[in-house]
């Protein structure tokens, strides 16, 4: 079975996390610019509130076995100085039940197991 990690990092952050599941061996990510909040909602300066504050949007599929290992290099790399601040992101991880080669017509269901799709 695979999972799909989806993190949502600080921009200012991406290239160490990329660079660290590179390293680790998981070299296929997925990144997006994307904008939010969370619990603080947003950030306050002077008068003005943004409301969005921009972040980066990493997702890769691993197999359910890594996953674990995956959270921690991500965590490790994303992590503001060694407690974490407000803003350091969030992890998301779901459940995968098969992965598709558009090129090859592969169908993976399980890591090694595969089937082709015509």
């Amino acid at each position: 079975m695979f999972s799909m990690v989806r993190a949502i990092v600080r921009p200012d952050k991406v290239n160490d996390v990329l660079a660290s599941l590179l390293d680790n061996g998981f070299p296929a990510v997925t990144k997006f610019n994307v904008a939010g909040r969370g619990k603080q909602r947003g950030i306050k300066i002077g008068e003005i509130t943004y409301d969005e504050i921009p972040k980066t949007l990493l997702m890769c599929v691993v197999p359910a076995s890594d996953v674990e290992f995956v959270i921690k290099t991500i965590m490790a790399a994303a992590r503001t100085g060694d407690k974490g601040a407000f803003g350091d992101g969030k992890i998301f991880v779901s459940p995968v039940d098969s992965v598709y080669t558009v090129s090859s017509g592969i169908k993976e269901v399980k890591p090694g197991v595969i089937e082709e799709v015509k």
